[in-house]
């Protein structure tokens, strides 16, 4: 195979100031200059990239990032730097602490007989926005739809998140996942958590295939992995991911028993014990007794309705009659009624953390 290389330009005025910057400041490698008598030209290399500094060049200076292990160490502790020739230089960390927003709590309901845009994201996936607000940029959640089933332009690749979710509501998927063996196809009603950076690949769809995603903090880190393939050949269920396991959670193998609300009961993902508390799933349906009015002392609360309908009655609030499709976000210490449920209600709830007290009212 031909060998490639490919540069980034940048202008220049006078090449003699920028080669001790691009050296010894940026201790990048000069590999070439030209021409000996008069020099215009010099290309530089190191940490992954390749720069061509060109006095014939009209382009913009543009930025460049480095991003190291020790950004206090490198260029005397300076983040940011200007070279000699105008482009910006900007240090930065390698692997940057993951942070979690501090919630921003609201009263939230969505409902699908509002309309809100479905607009295409990834791998040509339709999202639907279920907390605009993103309670100050902890939580995302998505509804996302394939109208045309079929193969999916995947790649391997992982998130660097704090807890991840995915519930199928409509039709069915395969996925494959990072030391959890052969791909699999997660059916309607059973989810799966992706914990912290395990590598894994959507495959293929059903028609009209329906998820719900939820996603913490809002904005997360997508990476490709261009040198794993799954399945992979080490298979340890029991692996642990930044303290969380893989869980493939099925219905049909699911115990109910009662929720914390009266008048409903529910099914345990088992999320909560897999993460270590940071977060908890129930299917929800209705149970024994009369709803009643409670208040939580949980941080995020999120519900999305499946099946049937239900009154949402909230302290200093007019009722929302919720339909499938719908969703909502109950923040601490609010007086809540879920009422009057028909028969086939069914929910999805996501609470982080996955223990909190609820407190009849």
């Amino acid at each position: 195979m031909t060998d490639i290389r490919a540069e980034v330009r940048l202008p220049t005025k006078e090449l003699r100031d920028d080669i001790p910057f691009f050296t010894k400041v940026l201790k990048m490698r000069m590999d070439t200059i030209y021409p000996a008598d008069d020099p215009t030209v010099a290309v530089f290399s190191g940490h992954g990239l390749r720069v061509r500094v060109d006095a014939n060049a009209t382009e913009p200076p543009g930025t460049l990032r480095i991003l190291t292990q020790d950004p206090d160490g490198f260029a005397d502790g300076q983040r940011v730097l200007g070279a000699p020739n105008g482009t910006r230089i900007e240090i930065d960390a390698l692997n940057p602490p993951f942070v979690l927003p501090e919630t921003e709590y609201a009263f939230v309901v969505r409902r699908l007989a509002d309309q809100a845009p479905w607009v295409i994201g990834r791998a040509g996936m339709q999202y639907r926005d279920l907390i605009p607000s993103r309670l100050g940029g902890s939580i995302i959640a998505s509804h996302i739809r394939i109208p045309d089933g079929g193969p999916v332009p995947d790649m391997v690749h992982y998130h660097t998140v704090g807890f991840q979710l995915i519930f199928c509501y409509r039709g069915w998927v395969d996925l494959v996942y990072e030391d959890q063996g052969e791909p699999f196809r997660l059916f309607a009603g059973n989810c799966v958590i992706q914990p912290p950076e395990i590598r894994h690949r959507v495959l293929y769809a059903s028609d009209n295939i329906e998820v719900i995603e939820i996603g913490v903090p809002a904005e997360h880190v997508t990476t490709i992995d261009h040198d794993m393939e799954l399945p992979n050949a080490s298979v340890d269920p029991e692996r642990r991911f930044q303290g969380q396991r893989f869980v493939h959670h099925k219905a049909d193998e699911a115990k109910w028993s009662a929720f914390r609300l009266p008048g409903y009961q529910s099914r345990d993902t088992t999320i909560e014990v897999n993460t270590d508390g940071v977060a908890g799933v129930h299917v929800v349906r209705r149970g024994v007794g009369v709803p009643e009015w409670t208040r939580h002392e949980g941080d995020i609360l999120f519900t999305f309705v499946m099946e049937g309908t239900m009154t949402l009655e909230g302290e200093g609030k007019d009722p929302f009659r919720l339909s499938p499709g719908d969703a909502f976000v109950i923040p601490p210490e609010m007086m809540t009624r879920y009422a009057d449920p028909t028969d086939d209600i069914e929910f999805l709830e996501v609470a982080l953390p996955g223990a909190f007290r609820t407190i009849s009212v």
